[in-house]
C-alpha cells in the first residue's frame, strides 16, 4: 500500500513512541466483559499458569479436583521465592477491570496477589493481601487502569516468604474460577496507528561503491521500475526494472527485486518506485561500514568487567571484584576482569572463545581495517586496539584454569540481577565447575592468542600456550565433562550435548600453533566438524586449517576442512538464492542475526578458497539483511540506520534508558520465547517476529558473540570485492587470434583463460577483443574446440596462419 509523505511521517513516528512506551495496537481477541483468563476453572490441566522459584524456594504445580494446586516445600527467602503466575494479561489505560476468584490454604498464612509489570519496575497495577485459610475465600472488585497501557502485565501470587508468617511447612495453596473481564473500555483510546512498515528495503548503513546492490520492494500494485535519487542535489542517477517476483510465506508479503550495483559514485541516495513512500536513505562509499566496524569492538570495552569504564554515559566504577566462590567448596578465587558476556552480569567461557575466534581471525583476514584509536584505555599504545580488548578478555580466561588443566565453565552470582549498572550487583560471585567444553575452547583461545602476540609480547604469548598444553592434558585425561547448572544457578547455562567439535577445533588450534605431528595426528583421528556457534565450534577449526601457512593442501586433514566450508557455502549460496531478502536461513531462532553472520563468515571463507563470486556476493547479502534489508526493515544494529534498536534487553542500556551503540540483537525469533515476544507477535508471520522491546530477551538481547561474527564479516567482505560493472575494453589495434588476455604474446595463460570463459567462470575478466581472440578456429562461438585449436598451435602441430578468427 502507498502513503502520502504526511502519513508516512506521523506513522512512523507514532511507531516509534509506541514501541519506545512500550504500547501496541489492540491485540486481536480482547473484548469488554470477555474472560482475559484462558484457563479460568482448571476442569482438566493447569495450561497458562506456571510457577516461578528462586532464592531458595521450591514449589510443583497441579491440579486437584476441578483446583488449581501450588504445593509449596520451602518459601525461600523472599517474597516472589515461590510465585504463582498468568502471563500476558493485556491492561488497558482507564480500563475498568472486573477480578475475581477464589483461593485457600491448606495451612494458615500470607500471600499477596496482585497484577503487576512483567519486568522494568515490576510495579503493581492493582495489589491485594490475603490471609488465607483452608476456607476458600472469595476476592471480588472493579479496578481502574490508571498506568499506561501495559500488553503484557502479569497476575501473579507471591508465595514465598513473608514478614506475617512464622515458620511454615510443606503447604498447598488452592485456586479456582478466575475471572478478569474488562467491563467498561468507554475510557480507553485504542490506537489506531499500526508501526510503519516501509515498502522498499535497502541497507540502512550503506554500500561500498563495487559490492552488489539489491533492494527489496513490497506493495507494488502497478509499478514495473525504480529509480536511484541523490539525496542532496534530488536527481535520478539511475532507473532500473523490477523483477524476480516473489510470494515470500516467511514474510506473509509479495515482493519484487532491483538491482542498482552500477551506481558506484560516493553519496547518499535513496529509492523511489511509483507511488510507494521513498526508501530510507543510505550512503555509498568505501568507509561505509568504517566508523560501525569500530564501534562494534568498542562495544567490547564497554562490556568489561573488574575495572573502572571511562564513558561520558556508560561509564562505571569497578565491578564484581570481590573474591569468587568455587562451587561446593569454600575455595575463593580471583576472576575479576573480562567481558559482561551479554545484557546481563554473567562471565561464560564458552562463548568467550567464540568471541576471540571471531575477533582474531578478523584481524587476521584485514588487520589494516584496525586501528588504534577508537577509544579505550590502551589506545595509542602502538597496538592494534582490537587485540589489546582480546587481550583483556585473555587475561580473564587465564584466571578461570584450575591447577589441573581443567577449565571453570564460568562465574555469575546465583541469578540475574534487576535492571541495574553492574557496579551495584554485589551477591556473592560463584564459579561453576570444570566442563571439558569450556577447557577445549579455552585451549583453542590460547593457542590462538601464542600466534597473535608471539610478536608484540612473547612473554604473554608464551603463558597462553602453556595454559593451551596444560589444558589439552586435562582433555587427554578426561571424558566428556558436559555442563549442566548446578543446584541455585539460573544464569545462563551454555550446556552442550558433546564436546568433540571442541576438541576438533583445539587439535586444529595446537597443530597451527606449534606444527607439534601430536596434534596433526589427533587431527587425523577425528572427522572435521561444522558450526560457529558457542554450542558447534567446528569451523572455527576448519578455517584454522584453511589459513595456516605451509599446511599441507594435499592433506586429509586440509581437505577435510576445506570440503566442509564449501559444502555448507553451497548450502547458503542456495538459501540465499530463493529468499527475495538474501538472507541464507530459514529457520529464524533465538539469536538469528548470530547465525546469518556465521552464515556470511563461511561463505566469504568460501570465497577466498575458490574465487568464485557467488560466495562473496551472498555473504555481502547476508550483510545487508543485518543492516536493514529485511521484512522488519530494521537495522539491527543499535544506532546506526534510520530505524534500529532503541529498547535493546541489555542492563546498562536499560538503568541509562538509551541504547548504547554498535550492538547487534538477536533477531528474529519464531519460537516467541519471551513474554514480550508472545505478547505483541503472537499474529506475526515467522520472518517478522522481532520486537524493541526492554523486556523482549529472546528477539533484543546482545551478546559478545553476536558482535563478534559481525565484526568479522565486515572483515571478510571487506577484502577483494570482485567488481560488478563489465570491464572497459582497452584500445587494442591489432587483434590476434588465440591471445584471449590481450597481453601481446600467445602461451598456455590463454588457454587457461578460454576454458574458464567457456566454463562460464564468472571470476574472470575478459574483454570484448579477448573473445573476438578466443575465435581462432575460424567457425563462430567459442568452445572446446577453440581450445583443442590453439592447444594444438602451442604444441608446433600447427602455425599461426592457421589461427583465423571468425567472421
Amino acid at each position: 500500500m502507498s502513503h502520502s509523505f504526511i502519513k508516512r511521517g506521523l506513522a512512523f513516528m507514532t511507531s516509534c513512541l509506541l514501541v519506545s512506551a512500550g504500547i501496541a495496537a489492540q491485540p486481536e481477541g480482547v473484548r469488554a466483559a470477555a474472560n482475559i483468563i484462558s484457563n479460568s476453572t482448571f476442569d482438566s490441566s493447569a495450561y497458562d499458569w506456571a510457577i516461578y522459584t528462586e532464592s531458595g524456594g521450591s514449589a510443583t504445580l497441579s491440579t486437584e479436583n476441578g483446583k488449581l494446586a501450588m504445593k509449596i516445600s520451602n518459601v525461600g527467602s523472599v517474597t516472589y521465592a515461590a510465585q504463582l503466575y498468568y502471563d500476558i494479561v493485556p491492561l488497558y489505560q482507564n480500563g475498568v477491570y472486573h477480578l475475581s476468584y477464589e483461593i485457600s490454604c491448606s495451612q494458615n498464612r500470607f500471600v499477596e496477589a496482585m497484577l503487576q509489570q512483567n519486568g522494568g519496575t515490576y510495579q503493581a497495577y492493582t495489589w491485594k493481601g490475603l490471609d488465607l485459610t483452608s476456607t476458600p475465600q472469595k476476592v471480588d472488585y472493579t479496578f481502574t487502569m490508571t498506568a499506561d497501557t501495559d500488553i503484557m502485565a502479569k497476575f501473579v501470587f507471591n508465595c514465598g516468604k513473608q514478614e506475617k508468617d512464622s515458620a511454615l511447612q510443606q503447604h498447598t495453596i488452592y485456586l479456582d474460577n478466575v475471572v478478569l473481564e474488562l467491563v467498561d473500555d468507554s475510557g480507553v483510546k485504542y490506537d489506531s496507528f499500526m508501526p510503519y512498515e516501509p515498502s522498499i528495503m535497502t541497507d540502512q548503513v550503506g554500500y561500498r561503491p563495487n559490492g552488489q546492490k539489491i533492494a527489496v520492494f513490497r506493495d507494488v500494485t502497478s509499478e514495473t521500475s525504480f529509480s536511484v535519487v541523490n539525496a542532496t542535489t534530488k536527481q535520478t542517477v539511475y532507473t532500473g526494472d523490477l523483477y524476480g517476483k516473489t510470494q515470500n510465506s516467511s514474510a506473509n508479503e509479495t515482493d519484487y527485486l532491483g538491482d542498482f550495483s552500477s551506481v558506484t559514485t560516493p553519496g547518499t541516495y535513496y529509492i523511489t518506485c511509483g507511488n510507494l513512500d521513498p526508501s530510507y536513505s543510505f550512503v555509498i562509499d568505501d568507509t561505509v561500514y568504517d566508523k560501525m566496524l569500530d564501534d562494534s569492538i568498542r562495544m567490547l570495552y564497554l562490556q568489561r568487567c573488574g575495572t573502572a569504564v571511562q564513558d561520558s554515559k556508560f561509564g562505571h566504577v569497578a565491578c564484581h571484584n570481590s573474591m569468587a566462590t568455587v562451587y561446593g567448596t569454600s575455595q575463593k578465587i580471583d576472576v575479576s576482569g573480562g567481558w559482561h558476556d551479554a545484557g546481563d552480569y554473567g562471565r561464560y567461557i564458552v562463548p568467550a572463545a567464540k568471541s576471540i575466534a571471531d575477533l582474531l581471525f578478523a584481524y587476521q583476514k584485514n588487520p589494516s581495517l584496525y586501528s588504534d584509536s577508537i577509544g579505550i584505555p590502551e589506545s595509542g599504545n602502538g597496538v592494534p586496539d582490537i587485540l589489546d580488548e582480546v587481550r583483556f578478555e585473555l587475561e580473564w580466561m587465564l584466571k578461570m584454569q584450575a591447577q589441573n588443566g581443567g577449565v571453570y565453565h564460568k562465574v555469575s552470582c546465583a541469578s540475574f540481577p534487576g535492571y541495574i549498572m553492574p557496579e551495584n550487583e554485589t551477591d556473592e560471585l560463584i564459579v561453576t565447575p570444570v566442563s571439558t567444553t569450556a577447557t577445549a575452547d579455552f585451549c583453542a583461545s590460547m593457542a590462538m592468542a601464542y600466534e597473535f602476540y608471539k610478536d608484540i609480547d612473547g612473554g604473554f604469548a608464551q603463558t597462553c600456550l602453556d595454559a593451551a598444553k596444560k589444558a589439552w592434558g586435562f582433555l587427554q585425561q578426561n571424558p566428556n565433562f558436559i555442563f549442566q547448572n548446578p543446584a541455585g544457578i539460573v544464569t545462563g547455562e551454555y550446556g552442550d550435548k558433546t564436546d568433540a567439535d571442541e576438541r576438533y577445533w583445539a587439535a586444529a588450534q595446537m597443530y597451527r600453533a606449534t606444527g607439534d605431528a601430536a596434534y596433526l595426528n589427533a587431527l587425523q583421528s577425528m572427522s572435521a566438524k561444522t558450526g560457529l556457534d558457542w554450542a558447534t565450534v567446528g569451523d572455527y577449526g576448519n578455517i584454522a586449517l584453511v589459513t595456516m601457512n605451509g599446511i599441507d593442501t594435499n592433506s586429509n586433514v586440509y581437505s577435510n576442512a576445506k570440503s566442509a566450508l564449501l559444502r555448507q557455502a553451497d548450502s547458503f549460496a542456495t538459501a540465499s538464492k530463493n529468499s527475495p531478502y538474501g538472507v541464507s536461513i530459514n529457520d529464524f531462532n533465538w539469536g538469528s542475526n548470530m547465525t546469518v553472520a556465521n552464515a556470511g563468515i563461511v561463505l566469504a571463507v568460501a570465497y577466498d578458497l575458490t574465487g568464485d563470486t557467488k560466495y562473496f556476493d551472498t555473504a555481502e547479502a547476508n550483510l545487508h539483511y543485518l543492516l536493514g534489508r529485511n521484512p522488519n526493515a530494521t537495522c539491527y544494529v543499535t544506532g546506526y540506520g534510520t530505524v534500529a534498536p532503541k529498547n535493546p534487553h541489555h542492563r546498562p542500556s536499560m538503568a541509562k534508558n538509551e541504547a548504547m551503540i554498535g550492538m547487534l540483537v538477536g533477531g528474529v525469533n519464531s519460537d516467541l520465547e519471551d513474554s514480550a515476544a508472545k505478547a505483541y507477535l503472537s499474529s506475526a508471520p515467522p520472518a517478522k517476529c522481532y520486537v524493541d522491546n526492554w523486556e523482549s530477551y529472546s528477539t533484543n538481547e546482545i551478546t559478545i558473540y553476536w558482535n563478534s561474527p559481525l565484526t568479522y564479516l565486515l572483515a571478510l567482505t571487506a577484502e577483494a570485492e570482485p567488481p560488478v560493472v563489465p570491464p572497459v575494453d582497452p584500445p587494442v589495434s591489432n587483434v590476434t587470434p588465440g591471445d584471449v588476455n590481450c597481453d601481446g604474446v600467445i602461451k598456455i595463460d590463454d588457454v587457461v583463460l578460454m576454458n574458464r570463459y567457456i566454463g562460464e567462470d564468472t571470476s574472470i575478466q575478459i574483454t570484448s577483443d579477448g573473445v573476438r581472440n578466443a575465435n581462432c578456429d575460424g567457425k563462430p562461438n567459442v568452445n572446446a574446440d577453440d581450445a583443442s585449436h590453439l592447444l594444438s598451435y602451442l604444441a608446433g602441430l600447427i602455425n599461426a596462419d592457421q589461427l583465423i578468427p571468425a567472421e
